[in-house]
Formats: C-alpha cells, sequence, structure tokens
C-alpha cells in the first residue's frame, strides 16, 4: 500500500509497505515513517493518506482511508499550510479560520446531507530535519464526498442548460439557507467547491474561509480576505466585509458561468461592478431576472436571504404561466458527453420551503433586454489606440486654429471628453473607429489650416499620431494591471 507523505518539504512523498495490504495486519497500527524525511506517515493512529487531492492558498488536501472504520472508507485529510509570507495577525487570522472551518462542519455536517462531516481535527508536533527545531501542523479530517465538481462539469461538457442550472440554484440556496441559520456564511461559493455526486446530489464543500456572524446586522470585516475574486462581490474583494448576501451574489455569479461556459473576467465589468452574462446564454426572464438581483452591487439592492429567493423563483415560476419568456439570439449546440452525468436536483431543493415572512416583494415577470457584451481585451486595447492616435490629431488641430492658448487647451479636451463618451455608450466602435481616424488624419493632413501648428510636416504628423496611440495603449494596459492586481489582493 502506498502512503503519501505530507510533510510539505518532502523531496520524495509516496512511500510503500506491502504489510498494510494484508488483511491481518495487527492493530493498533505500527507507526510508519517516510523514507526520505523521516515524517510520521500514519495520521491520529487511523488515518493513511494515500495521494494529493489537490493544493491551495492555505494548505493541501489528501485522499486517505481510515484504517479503524469497518470498510477503511475514504477520507479528506487536510493540511494547514498557510503561505509562510504572512504577517503575524494574518496567521492568526488563518489559523483560526481553519479551526472554525472544523467547529462549522462538525456542528452542520451532521444535521444536512449536503454539507460534508467531520471526523477529527488535531496537531501534530514534528522535528524539521534541516533545522531539526519542532513545529506545529494541523490536520482537519472529513468526508469524502464521491463526484465531480462543477468545474469540471463544465470543462467536461460546455455551458450548462437553464432547467440543470435552475436545480444547482435551489439545491446551493437549501444549503446556504441552513448555513445562515446556523450563524455561518460560506463566503467561497464558486462551481469547484459544489460536488455532484454519482445519484446527483449537491454538496458544498470547502468551509476553510467561512465566517461566523456576530454583529446584529450579520455582516462582519476582516484584516484578512479569503475568497475567488472571480465570485466574490464587491464589498468581499475590496474590504472583507460579508453577511449572508454575499455568498448569494458569489451563488449567482457560479450560475451565470455555468450557464454561459465564460469566465467570469469576460462577463463583469470591474468598473462599474455590472455583468453583462444574458447574450451568451439561452434563459427565461424569469431566471434572467432573479440572477441579476443577486447580482446587484450594493448588498442592500440584493434579496436579503436565501428564503426570499427561493420565494422569488417560486413567484416567477407561477408568473411564468402567463408572461412568456423572451427569447435571445440563438447559439451554437451545447456539447454535451454520452458519459456526461445528468444533474438534479436533490431532494431537499425539490421543493423549497415557503416564507411568508420575506421581505422581498414579489417579483413580476418583466422583459429583459439583452446588454452590451463587456470590451475584449484585442477591443479594449484597439481603443486605447484609437483615443491616443485621434486625441493627437484633435490636439494639432486645435492648437492649429486656437493656438496653443488655455481656450485651445480647453477646445482639445473637450473633443477628447466627447470622444471618449461616445465610445463608453458604444456609440462609436468597430469599423467606425478606423473611419473616423482615417478621415481626421486625411484633414489633418490636406487642410492647410488644421497642420498650421506644425507647419504642414506630414513626416511629423504621423509620428506624432503614432506616438499618442501608443501612449495611450501603455497607460490602458498599466491601469487595467493594477486595477486587477488591486482586485485580488484586496
Amino acid at each position: 500500500m502506498q502512503l503519501y507523505c505530507t510533510r510539505p518539504t518532502c523531496p520524495s512523498p509516496p512511500n510503500n509497505f506491502a504489510d498494510l495490504d494484508d488483511p491481518k495486519v495487527s492493530r493498533p497500527l505500527k507507526q510508519k515513517y517516510c523514507g526520505a524525511c523521516r515524517m510520521e506517515l500514519i495520521l491520529g493512529g487511523r488515518y493513511l493518506p494515500v495521494s494529493v487531492l489537490g493544493k491551495g492558498g492555505f494548505g493541501t488536501a489528501f485522499l486517505a482511508r481510515d484504517f479503524d472504520s469497518p470498510t477503511k472508507r475514504n477520507c479528506v485529510v487536510k493540511l494547514f499550510q498557510p503561505p509562510v509570507n504572512l504577517s503575524a495577525q494574518q496567521m492568526a487570522t488563518a489559523q483560526r479560520l481553519f479551526a472554525t472551518e472544523a467547529e462549522v462542519l462538525e456542528r452542520l455536517g451532521l444535521q444536512h446531507p449536503q454539507i460534508p462531516n467531520l471526523y477529527a481535527y488535531f496537531p501534530l508536533i514534528i522535528t524539521n530535519p534541516l533545522t531539526n527545531q519542532s513545529e506545529e501542523l494541523f490536520y482537519l479530517v472529513q468526508e469524502f464526498v464521491e463526484g465531480e465538481d462543477l468545474e469540471k462539469v463544465l470543462d467536461r461538457r460546455g455551458k450548462l442548460t437553464e432547467t440543470e442550472v435552475k436545480a444547482v440554484l435551489t439545491a446551493m440556496l437549501d444549503v446556504l439557507d441552513f448555513v445562515h441559520s446556523k450563524g455561518a456564511i460560506h463566503r467561497d461559493v464558486k462551481p469547484s467547491n459544489i460536488m455532484q455526486g454519482p445519484d446527483g446530489r449537491l454538496s458544498l464543500l470547502d468551509f476553510g474561509a467561512v465566517k461566523e456572524v456576530a454583529t446584529a446586522t450579520g455582516s462582519q470585516r476582516g484584516p484578512t480576505t479569503i475568497c475567488s475574486p472571480d465570485f466574490a462581490p464587491p464589498e468581499q474583494i475590496m474590504n472583507g466585509m460579508v453577511d449572508a448576501t454575499s455568498d448569494l451574489y458569489a451563488l449567482a455569479a457560479s450560475c451565470v458561468v455555468l450557464l454561459t461556459n465564460q469566465s467570469s473576467s469576460e462577463l463583469r465589468d470591474s468598473s462599474t461592478n455590472s455583468w453583462h452574462w444574458q447574450p451568451y446564454a439561452q434563459v427565461s426572464a424569469e431566471l434572467a431576472q432573479v440572477l441579476n438581483q443577486m447580482l446587484r452591487a450594493r448588498p442592500r439592492d440584493r434579496y436579503p436571504s436565501a428564503k426570499a429567493v427561493l420565494k422569488a423563483l417560486a413567484d416567477t415560476a407561477q408568473g411564468a404561466n402567463i408572461a412568456p419568456s423572451v427569447s435571445q439570439k440563438p447559439l451554437a449546440p451545447q456539447a454535451t458527453s454520452p458519459a456526461a452525468t445528468p444533474l438534479a436536483a436533490t431532494p431537499n431543493a425539490s421543493n423549497p420551503p415557503p416564507s411568508s415572512q420575506s421581505n422581498s416583494p414579489p417579483m413580476q415577470p418583466k422583459a429583459v433586454r439583452a446588454q452590451a457584451q463587456p470590451l475584449s481585451l484585442v477591443k479594449f486595447l484597439s481603443n486605447a489606440a484609437f483615443t491616443g492616435a485621434e486625441g493627437g490629431l484633435l490636439a494639432i488641430a486645435a492648437f492649429s486654429l486656437l493656438g496653443t492658448t488655455l481656450f485651445g487647451g480647453a477646445a482639445w479636451l473637450v473633443m477628447l471628453g466627447v470622444l471618449v463618451l461616445l465610445q463608453w455608450r458604444r456609440t462609436i466602435e468597430g469599423w467606425d473607429l478606423l473611419i473616423i481616424s482615417g478621415i481626421t488624419l486625411a484633414a489633418v493632413v490636406f487642410f492647410s489650416p488644421l497642420n498650421a501648428f506644425l507647419g504642414g510636416q506630414l513626416p511629423l504628423i504621423l509620428v506624432i499620431t503614432v506616438m499618442a496611440g501608443g501612449g495611450m495603449v501603455a497607460i490602458a494596459v498599466i491601469f487595467r494591471l493594477i486595477f486587477r492586481l488591486l482586485s485580488r489582493i484586496m
């Protein structure tokens, strides 16, 4: 039997022990040690790690066997392994979050079939063979949920149907309603944390970022933000503040990614915190209305609770009988796999509990207008190049007609502002940019009053135009990189 060393710095983790394959091996198990680093391999006297399941920013998950269970059941062993560059305050926060995961799993796992159970949580003091100093590792052992997470389902099959996404939405709303009712917030809902079992049951995993609700308003602010920026709401990315609506936002973001098979960076405009996903999906107006409200940038504009969303879904389902959904632009046929397991709602999700106490007013179905698609990187850079080049030509023309005076500079800024506004409103785009820049260049080159500032020198006009365009592209790239970096670390 292979045992996998859990020491983070082990140079050769796999170890083989033939005696462990003997069904008559004596108990309690005799400790085994890694041949490369002398690390203890049998954890807690019973858990035998056999392979790596995955690694994250704060630890590693191992597939293990519970040798003391009657069936030697599979389980998941999580090793707490925070980054070495954390400050003392951040390290304390990370350790508290890991311990909180154990507490929440122990409290919630046994009460809900779609949350994994906790089996054990313990520290292990080991000796570092390089420094000969002792260090403490923390382990958490939880139920192994067999199946495939929805991120892998999406990669394998392509976009999910509206029916399948509704099943995901209702199942996870049921789980989140339970989690929130117990005074906890998950804080990291995303497709890779939603597991689909062989029977179709959907489970919510990875409570490592869970947050306890302690204030009267149900929101908290913390020094360390642990989340997935691709799905987290603005308030969580910027300052770590979370409440129940933060999980609802992340769940809706997960649903639109599943519906469109597009990355969230392509669907979300970070500058306005708005989502433009409907052109990529064929979905009813009723479901789109619910998802869009869950994705509102301000927490107070979202549904106040998971129960409120379930009630809205029930109301819109009834309203759909009298209001037809809006058809959208046809898409290419969905890629399917003969081996694909159909998504199914869980028994708890098929009949969501009614909520007469919900603060959310009944939602009436209304037509949903397709919104403009967000700019791709190529279009973003093209627009920047056009703005720079056109701005350079307008500057030449303005200074030629009005001189290098305050009035001339103001006139140029006004023209440049109008140009940017027209692009922002998508009044001009695509081939319009090339046509406009061509006309402006021809006017400046061939109409002498517009090039008097440069003495009519064509090479100088072209150099200024190209340099202005290239300079604007460089500035745009720098600001885009800075914004994306800040959105991930804040």
